[in-house]
């Protein structure tokens, strides 16, 4: 996969369309995570240094393509103007004369924010005029937003069709790192997928048996892979109706002569209740009145063992429900190991991103991805239209 990258484009005096993804949390008006917003600094700095305006389109929630003061990106570019540490105008809309006449007045190192481009139903239907419209605002069209690549809208695949188009570095880096693991990994190459449920990472495991010489499975999905096996599993989290196919996911790996890693002892409570007391089970089977909560300290060891000797380690998922800090251990122990590790450590996903943003490890990790769906999707070998419009 190789994607024209924003270097390649001549940008003096130019006004550059970019797609950025500024979805951060809000609390009483103020951001209260700017880390979406840092991720796309480079690029744009980039692209100003270079003598370029900016037209900077993001969404904000879900508005359902109504106008929606709560949506405004207001308080968005108050912050994005604070790390820039230049103007940012937030335009009056994202379509108009007025708009037109706000984006006419652009001189080289201006940069003009669009008000949320989910105001707007045309957005999400990938509207052809309405994306037609967008990229009448610029020469050249940048997409920097890999959290929404796997969307087909108007920002991030519509505009493509119209103007010339590049990749921002945030996404030559998500692509950089993530597609090697699907294409040629260096092994051995240890995949740790966790969450609560088989259903929605099924298609993540089944695409990495396929490169993977180690799979672990951890979080509350491993309980149904454990009552495959004919292990007891108390009262914990359960999709019977994903027992055949944790059965025959088993198998297909065996076949393949990939090791799979599944919880041989247990973190439990009588409750999911975040003041709940852990009990430890030192066994695979769990007793009758108690649920999973975490991995125990033998499956802890496995995955750190198996990722000492990794190349490459991806990871999607926490081991346990690390938000009650009774519960946390597996899911820190497991991010500790990846940030000791020489290998390439890829992690993906917004549970595991914020487990590793809360143990402070970000910083020893080769790639934290910025898209929690987007990285999900890219690892199910599935084609991002976002990304697909910016390939050579």
């Amino acid at each position: 996969m190789v994607l024209n990258t924003i270097r390649e484009a001549d940008l003096k005096g130019k006004k550059v369309l970019i797609r950025v993804d500024f979805n951060v949390p809000l609390k009483d008006g103020v951001v209260t995570d700017n880390t979406r917003i840092k991720a796309a600094l480079p690029t744009i700095k980039y692209i100003l240094d270079n003598g370029a305006s900016l037209v900077v389109m993001t969404h904000l929630g879900r508005p359902k393509g109504e106008k929606n003061e709560k949506y405004s990106l207001k308080p968005v570019a108050a912050e994005f103007e604070r790390l820039l540490g230049s103007k940012v105008v937030l335009a009056s809309d994202v379509i108009g004369d007025e708009v037109k006449k706000e984006v006419e007045a652009l001189k080289p190192g201006d940069v003009l924010l669009l008000e949320n481009v989910r105001f707007y139903k045309e957005e999400e239907a990938n509207d052809p005029e309405f994306a037609k419209t967008l990229a009448s605002y610029g020469d050249i069209y940048c997409n920097d937003a890999f959290g929404t690549a796997h969307r087909a809208h108007a920002s991030t695949e519509g505009v493509s069709h119209y103007l010339p188009s590049y990749a921002g570095f945030l996404i030559e880096k998500e692509v950089k790192f993530m597609a090697p693991l699907l294409e040629n990994p260096e092994k051995p190459f240890v995949a740790i997928i966790g969450g609560s449920k088989v259903s929605s990472k099924i298609t993540v495991l089944e695409s990495l048996v396929r490169t993977c010489n180690t799979i672990v499975i951890g979080g509350g999905m491993a309980y149904t892979f454990l009552k495959v096996q004919g292990h007891t599993i108390g009262k914990s989290l359960v999709e019977d109706d994903y027992l055949e196919t944790a059965s025959s996911f088993l198998k297909k790996a065996a076949e393949k002569g990939v090791k799979v890693i599944l919880p041989v002892d247990h973190v439990a409570a009588a409750e999911f209740d975040e003041n709940a007391a852990p009990v430890a089970v030192d066994s695979v089977d769990i007793p009758a009145d108690l649920m999973g909560m975490d991995i125990g300290p033998k499956t802890t060891a496995m995955i750190v063992e198996a990722v000492k000797g990794a190349k490459s380690v991806v990871w999607n998922g926490p081991m346990g429900v690390f938000e009650f800090a009774a519960f946390a251990k597996g899911t820190e122990e497991v991010a500790k190991a990846l940030a000791a590790s020489d290998a390439t450590t890829v992690v993906g996903g917004g549970d595991s991103v914020a487990a590793i943003n809360k143990f402070g490890l970000a910083d020893k990790i080769s790639h934290v991805s910025t898209g929690g769906g987007a990285s999900l999707e890219f690892l199910e070998g599935k084609e991002l239209p976002g990304i697909k419009a910016l390939e050579k």
